[in-house]
């Protein structure tokens, strides 16, 4: 009897939560906004189908097995005359479906994003909050060190870092060791952002009245910037974190497509670029124009919900 009462507490505590967010100002600004509805549905389908793509795919890009080069460079929508197969999206010039590769590679891609977002994510709110709440010598280096790297472009920094970690790898180890690699040098060119952003609202909340309380009883200084201050300043780096997962994924296009990301036997959406591009003057043009409409939604989708998220969630700009 009593487990069946705490179900229904369990549910009823789920239906109050769901009504609540049902009810908030977010959820309405949400609603409002067309564009950002599109967008979130878009972005939700690629990554819903990147996810599935091993059991939603019509053809495994990965099996050498279930290629036909007899159906390389088939165009959309039409029949190979050689093997009678017909293709939704054409085959690039291996035989390989490129709706398949393309379901594939953004499941790449967005790994590559969502984890370099994190690791910037996770270095720059440590630096930015012990930079605030320490001062000092630790605030001067950690700042000066993000202000020089920020003069450089981060693309760059990125390459600078997976240049110097492929260095340190064997020649042998260098394909099974792009993927780590990638995220790496994507997520610590992205760190200075979070890490200044931080800091800034470290210098405020170290000031308040809470935290001079928690220290009056006796709590070391990592405890509160853990426990106290870190919580407090999660706002502005979920909206970073947004507009970062934009970046961090052309970031990978880019390294990809100047040959420096992953290679071609397990290709990502730049990948697919790179090899798209060197076929479009001899009039293949699906090989390149579908992968790169998948990027171009998929970073326009995440940037207008990073935007909006912004602006719903700044007070200073007035669109609650």
């Amino acid at each position: 009897m009593s487990k069946a009462v705490s179900d229904r507490a369990l549910v009823h505590g789920i239906g109050a939560r769901l009504a609540a967010l049902r009810d908030s100002d977010l959820a309405h600004a949400f609603v409002r906004s067309p564009l950002v509805v599109a967008s979130a549905v878009a972005l939700a389908m690629i990554l819903l189908l990147g996810l599935l793509a091993p059991w939603v795919a019509p053809q495994d890009p990965f099996d050498p097995a279930a290629l036909d080069l007899m159906d390389g460079k088939t165009p959309p929508m039409t029949t190979n005359a050689f093997t009678g197969h017909r293709y939704l999206l054409g085959t690039d010039d291996q035989g390989r479906d490129v709706l398949s590769v393309i379901l594939h590679g953004s499941r790449i891609s967005l790994l590559v994003g969502f984890a370099s977002v994190v690791l910037s994510a996770v270095v720059g709110m440590a630096l930015g909050v012990l930079a605030g709440y320490r001062g000092g010598v630790i605030d001067a280096l950690v700042m000066r060190l993000a202000d020089v790297q920020l003069t450089f472009p981060s693309i760059l920094v990125a390459l600078m870092i997976f240049g110097v970690a492929k260095g340190f790898l064997p020649p042998q180890a260098h394909v099974d060791a792009a993927l780590p690699v990638l995220i790496l040098s994507l997520g610590l060119s992205g760190w200075p952002q979070y890490a200044r952003a931080v800091r800034g609202l470290t210098l405020v909340e170290r000031g308040k009245d809470y935290v001079s309380a928690a220290r009056l009883i006796g709590l070391g200084p990592v405890r509160i910037m853990l426990r106290h201050i870190l919580p407090n300043v999660l706002g502005p780096v979920l909206v970073l974190s947004t507009l970062g997962l934009a970046h961090a994924i052309v970031g990978e296009a880019t390294l990809s497509f100047l040959g420096v990301g992953m290679p071609p036997t397990t290709p990502s959406l730049g990948t697919l670029i790179r090899v798209g591009q060197e076929y479009i003057a001899s009039g293949e043009w699906w090989i390149l124009l579908f992968p790169a409409l998948t990027l171009l939604a998929l970073s326009l989708s995440v940037n207008v919900l990073g935007d909006w998220l912004r602006d719903v969630l700044d007070p200073r700009l007035g669109r609650r």
